[in-house]
């Protein structure tokens, strides 16, 4: 049993692991600080009695999530990348099929099909009693790795139309079913992997080039002429207050909270556990980097930033040493995932990009998402392994 791992830790790709394992304990600490702000444990009102966690529950589940998560991955980064790739149809059965079921909006007992969080119109949970699961993050990593077979079958006719119709094809039922359920920010970020992935693929100039232009003029002429037909009216407002925040002052505030506790945490930040800290709303989740901020300061920040672009570059970079077409798309298409999150959320925080409800990778609160993370982390991994010569060779 040592051998084995001793020979797992030889053969795996330890600094990746290590900084995203950093990255959550970051967050459990980062949870437990904003629980107990929020007022601790769950406690009985007559003799003081602990009866549940309380404001603590985000971070029990983060940490359990993550551990849980952590010991997929070691799992899946033993087994092929190639083999999941190949059984294409269990993972995307198991992970769409629980997609469609919340188009339903049905409640069947303890159980919500199509649950939406308070103050919310995103219709993309399972509600199981007292837990929750959002597919769509798990549909996040079948889309990866179909749409990576899909490019490897065709990458020499790539750039012929036919061929590129059905890839365009094949990210735009992606996007399509997740807009369905409400969740735009995340049918934005199914469409960044898939483009980013065409890109690596060889996409030739011309079809991009293109694709920005028609782009850039399609949303000029919506914002100008037909924002009400293409956007709900939420949305568009969320869009205004950027440039205005009186435009909507009840709208603006959450990022106005957020750019407030990112500036007030100044050099080397706050500290953790002081009680003492701007309330940001969806502090917890969206917009745990304000809170973050705020606690470790600019400092603190820098070095955060640079751990999750160095689990992105890595990701990138063991895309590149793959051996087979393959394996550089899933990595790129995890890249895409991580890649884009950082920078959607980061937007968000700062007052540059509005509010959809993207979250910020391994940090912000929710079993799902970091379940996800290490999964596609997992698969990463097994990629890097799997393209060695000897693998747990003596």
């Amino acid at each position: 049993m040592f051998k084995i791992i001793r020979q797992y830790i030889k053969a795996t790709d330890k600094l990746y692991l290590c900084l995203c394992v950093c990255c959550s304990v970051l967050s459990v600490v980062t949870l437990v600080s904003l629980g107990m702000e929020n007022g601790g444990f769950a406690v009985d009102a007559f003799d003081g009695s602990v009866t549940g966690l309380g404001a603590y529950r985000n971070a029990f589940v983060q940490a359990a999530a993550s551990l849980l998560g952590l010991v997929c991955a070691i799992v899946l980064s033993c087994i092929d990348y190639r083999a999941l790739v190949k059984i294409w149809p269990v993972h995307v059965i198991l992970s769409w099929g629980m997609v469609l079921v919340t188009l339903t909006h049905l409640k069947l007992g303890p159980v919500t099909l199509g649950y939406a969080p308070s103050n919310t119109d995103n219709f993309s949970w399972i509600r199981m009693g007292p837990l929750s699961l959002q597919p769509t993050e798990l549909a996040k990593i079948s889309f990866i790795l179909t749409f990576a077979m899909h490019l490897d079958n065709v990458r020499e006719r790539i750039n012929e139309p036919k061929t590129l119709a059905k890839l365009l094809l094949h990210i735009l039922a992606a996007v399509a079913v997740v807009h369905v359920q409400g969740d735009d920010g995340t049918a934005i970020v199914f469409a960044t992997i898939g483009c980013m992935m065409l890109f690596a693929a060889g996409l030739a100039w011309k079809y991009i080039l293109s694709a920005i232009a028609l782009g850039v003029t399609g949303l000029s002429v919506i914002l100008t002429f037909f924002p009400d037909k293409v956007f709900k009216g939420y949305q568009f407002d969320r869009i205004m207050v950027l440039f205005d925040p009186s435009y909507d002052l009840d709208l603006a505030r959450q990022q106005l909270g957020g750019k407030t506790a990112i500036g007030s945490g100044q050099i080397f930040g706050r500290g953790f556990f002081t009680g003492d800290h701007y309330t940001v709303i969806n502090a917890q989740d969206d917009f745990i980097f304000s809170y973050l901020a705020e606690c470790v300061g600019f400092v603190g920040c820098v070095i955060v930033l640079a751990i999750l672009f160095t689990i992105a570059i890595r990701t990138l970079t063991t895309g590149l040493r793959s051996e087979d077409h393959i394996g550089t798309y899933i990595c790129v298409g995890v890249f895409a995932a991580i890649s884009w999150q950082i920078i959607i959320n980061l937007g968000m925080n700062l007052s540059v990009l509005p509010v959809i409800g993207v979250t910020l990778p391994f940090f912000s609160a929710g079993g799902t998402s970091a379940l996800m993370m290490y999964l596609s982390v997992g698969i990463v991994t097994s990629v890097f392994m799997h393209n060695k010569k000897k693998l747990f060779s003596d």
